[in-house]
């Protein structure tokens, strides 16, 4: 049965505001889509890897100025983490709703953190029929060895409960650091993709206060809609910026068609109206190219990676990788680097298979790379130069 969507202020044309920003964004010439699905691994690691700590499935890893590592485990703890291994449990966690795909999700610093020591965090909120997204802010304090969070406070909330999967949850911030973008999964309802006034399926952009920017693309509509910086997502597991102030979002696919998608304000990226991949049961999707409407992905994998963390790369021991972007696999179990060409053009360049599910990437400050395991007992791993 064909689908006919109308949304408002997402396909048609564009407020002012949004097109102040369209015009203020880099250049783009798109291509047409990769299939990097058949790509094979590289036979050859240049970097050699440590084990450093190990987690109860861990989910998320953000550094901290000082370059200690803060580690969410999805079912509702918080680490900080030193490079050695030394854990140092957090206290005053929320209570999470953890089963399955949902509990204890992203953490990230805050921009201002130097001034107000503030961290942030996504968890499935346990309520009425299983558990929402929820977005909160903190201050993280330590004193005589012990540390906890002080002035939690829950700043946006999903609208509807569900105890099904794909959350979302991932938080990145610009390079100015003035604003916070947040994804929101499907929940495995895809018509909810789609539908404008429900926060699922969607790229939200927030104030640091969990407020509503006022020059997004349908501020002046109110609710779910004044958030929404783009819609039709699916399963969006990797968010960040690159060198250039584009923004990137990695997202799952059904049966086929993970996606790296170059995010544009006011976009609509077509889920579940259009995929690179089919149905769990067999039946077929459209494919992108059938809907010019929707926003395509500037890389696909068909057979799935699926795509976890995301992380762009800007260090000094992988001078090749400058530029790159590195994913985590979930199904490839392993490591993906993603060469852009500069005009809003990407293709991958290398994969690594670990034979562990990388959940999540980081970069330290000395250009290592850090990634964590998703499983029982996941490794804190390091990589350097071989």
């Amino acid at each position: 049965m064909k689908m006919k969507i109308s949304i408002p202020g997402i396909i048609g044309a564009a407020t002012l505001a949004s097109a102040a920003l369209l015009a203020s964004m880099p250049a783009t010439v798109r291509a047409a889509s990769e299939n990097a699905g058949r790509n094979q691994p590289s036979a050859d690691q240049p970097f050699t890897m440590d084990s450093v700590a190990t987690f109860e499935y861990p989910w998320a890893i953000a550094f901290l100025p000082d370059g200690r590592l803060l580690v969410t485990e999805k079912p509702g703890k918080l680490f900080i983490t030193t490079q050695k291994g030394e854990k140092k449990e957090v206290a005053g966690i929320p209570k999470v709703y953890y089963s399955g795909q949902n509990g204890l999700l992203d953490v990230a610093v805050s921009p201002a953190f130097s001034r107000d020591h503030s961290i942030y965090l996504t968890f499935v909120e346990p309520g009425r029929g299983g558990g929402a997204l929820a977005l909160a802010r903190a201050q993280l304090r330590e004193s005589g060895g012990a540390a906890s969070l002080a002035n939690l406070a829950i700043i946006w909330r999903q609208n509807r409960f569900s105890s099904r999967g794909q959350p979302g949850g991932i938080i990145a911030f610009p390079p100015d650091g003035r604003h916070l973008f947040l994804t929101t999964g499907d929940r495995q309802q895809p018509r909810t993709a789609q539908d404008p006034d429900l926060a699922q399926g969607k790229v939200l952009r927030l104030n640091l206060d969990g407020s509503t920017p006022k020059d997004n693309p349908m501020a002046g509509q109110g609710g779910v809609k004044a958030q929404t910086w783009t819609t039709g997502h699916r399963n969006p597991y990797g968010l960040a910026f690159a060198p250039d102030g584009r923004l990137w979002l990695d997202e799952m696919g059904p049966r086929g068609g993970d996606e790296l998608n170059l995010i544009q304000p006011g976009r609509n990226y077509g889920w579940p109206v259009v995929s690179n991949g089919d149905n769990y049961n067999g039946t077929p999707i459209p494919r992108h190219g059938t809907h010019p409407e929707f926003e395509a992905p500037v890389v696909y994998w068909t057979p799935v990676i699926a795509p976890a963390g995301l992380a762009f790369y800007e260090g000094a021991m992988f001078p090749a990788w400058r530029g790159s972007a590195l994913i985590g696999g979930l199904v490839e179990r392993g490591l993906v680097r993603i060469a852009f060409d500069g005009k809003g053009g990407a293709k991958e360049a290398e994969r690594w298979v670990l034979g562990h599910r990388i959940r999540d990437v980081a970069v330290a400050s000395d250009g290592a790379v850090w990634l964590i395991e998703d499983e029982e007992g996941g490794r804190l791993l390091r990589l350097t130069p071989r």
